[in-house]
């Protein structure tokens, strides 16, 4: 039965994705179980600390060239150009690919050496990153308090990230993430999941603020909000 489910999703893909997915139908399993990971997200049967160590075993066992393939990573680096400041994003549309009611998204990033995917967090919200190519400097921090101005941040992850290496976030856990290419030629794959808990009237998008701030006891920081715009001027 999973034999031929694989097959029924292999031929839903279209030309384009075949070419991409090759004969190989390891990926779109992969696509089907992070599906099924997210569906138990929605529905509450797993918590979302739970759901970010699921994302991260997944990430570290998928073919990272399968993966690559699939995206059609060559020809979104003809057609997607790293701006000058922050990050280039392209949203992919993977429906065909997956089983009917999956819903989470998934987005391209690339960044030119030395600009970032900026610090910020967000709101009833999981998401995961995986690099594709290049090197990354990731940061991460939990959030500690949410003010009217500012955040308390406390710092969680601070390394450099090559090709596979990965980061998630939840509202309970290295929430606010931080990325600035090291490299040219710089990529990151990511899933998100927004609005994961119904019982929340917080929407999930971008929290800006500012990590350069008040050192406070215990390690952590007074991070103030920031603009989108005085954000991407500052990190991007």
């Amino acid at each position: 039965m999973r034999s031929a489910l694989t097959f029924g999703l292999l031929a839903t893909l279209g030309p384009r994705r075949l070419r991409a997915a090759g004969p190989r139908a390891s990926i779109v399993l992969w696509f089907e179980e992070l599906a099924q990971l997210t569906a138990d997200l929605r529905a509450g049967r797993i918590a979302d600390i739970r759901f970010q160590g699921g994302l991260e075993a997944l990430y570290r066992r998928v073919d990272l060239q399968d993966l690559i393939g699939f995206v059609a990573l060559d020809e979104l680096g003809r057609t997607m150009q790293a701006p000058p400041r922050g990050a280039a994003t392209r949203d992919l549309d993977l429906r065909a690919a997956l089983p009917d009611g999956a819903r989470f998204d998934a987005r391209i990033f690339t960044c030119a050496r030395g600009r970032a995917i900026v610090p910020h967090g967000h709101d009833n919200m999981c998401s995961g990153f995986v690099v594709l190519r290049g090197r990354w400097r990731g940061r991460h921090y939990d959030r500690v308090e949410s003010r009217g101005d500012h955040h308390v941040i406390r710092p969680t992850i601070d390394r450099e990230l090559g090709p596979g290496e990965l980061t998630t976030i939840s509202d309970h856990r290295d929430n606010v993430h931080w990325f600035e290419a090291g490299s040219d030629d710089a990529w990151i794959f990511n899933v998100h999941v927004g609005g994961y808990d119904p019982a929340s009237r917080r929407a999930p998008g971008r929290l800006y603020l500012d990590p350069d701030g008040e050192r406070l006891a215990g390690g952590l920081i007074r991070a103030a909000r920031m603009t989108p715009r005085a954000c991407h001027d500052k990190y991007g």
